[in-house]
C-alpha cells in the first residue's frame, strides 16, 4: 500500500472512529489529538486573504435571537471594525439559533481570532439585552474555505436565503438580520 493511500485510509478511520482496524497501521500510541471538536480545532489553519464561510450555533441551539433587541445587539457586531480588524465581512445572516458569516481574512489575523472576537462581542451585547450571563454560542464552529468566485457566489446566496428556507419570512427584504457588501 503506498503512503498516500495509507494516510488517506488512516484519516478516514480516524474520522469514522473505526478503531477495529487500528492494528493494520501498527498504531501503538494513543493519538494525541483529543476527541470531538478539540481534534478538529487542532488541524485548522487559516490563510490571509482567504474567504471562509463560517457557521456558529448558539449553545444548545437555543433560539436566543428570536428576541428582536438581542438580535439587533448581536447583529451590530458583525460589521464592527474593532471586531473584524483588517478582515472583511462580505455577507452575514443571524438566525434565531445560529449565524453564518462570509469572511475574507486580513493579513494579521487568524480565522480563530476573528471568530472568537465576533462570538465574544455578540454574546456580550446579547446578554446585556437579555439580562443574562453565560455562554451564548457553542464552543465549536464550522468553516469552509472558498476557492473561487463561483463558490463565493453560491455561499453568499445560501447565507442570505437562509431566512426564506427556514420559513421566517416570505420575502428576503422582510428579514432584518442580514447584509452583504454587494447590495
Amino acid at each position: 500500500m503506498d503512503a498516500v493511500k495509507s494516510y488517506a485510509t488512516y484519516s478516514l478511520l480516524l474520522i469514522a472512529d473505526d478503531w477495529s482496524r487500528k492494528d493494520d497501521f501498527a498504531m501503538t500510541a494513543k493519538i494525541p489529538y483529543g476527541n470531538g471538536h478539540a481534534a478538529l480545532r487542532r488541524s485548522r489553519s487559516s490563510t490571509s486573504q482567504q474567504i471562509y464561510h463560517v457557521t456558529v450555533v448558539t449553545k444548545d441551539r437555543s433560539p436566543l435571537f428570536l428576541d428582536f433587541e438581542a438580535a439587533c445587539a448581536a447583529a451590530r457586531c458583525h460589521q464592527d471594525a474593532s471586531n473584524l480588524k483588517d478582515s472583511t465581512m462580505l455577507a452575514w445572516v443571524l438566525m434565531p439559533d445560529h449565524a453564518h458569516w462570509l469572511l475574507r481574512l486580513g493579513q494579521h489575523d487568524s480565522l480563530p481570532s476573528v471568530v472568537t472576537r465576533l462570538k465574544c462581542a455578540s454574546a456580550r451585547n446579547a446578554n446585556r439585552i437579555l439580562q443574562r450571563r453565560g455562554a451564548v454560542w457553542g464552543r465549536a464552529y464550522h468553516e469552509h474555505a472558498l476557492r473561487d468566485e463561483q463558490q463565493v457566489l453560491v455561499a453568499a446566496r445560501y447565507l442570505v436565503a437562509n431566512p426564506l428556507r427556514a420559513g421566517l419570512v416570505t420575502r428576503l427584504g422582510d428579514y432584518p438580520f442580514w447584509n452583504a457588501i454587494w447590495l
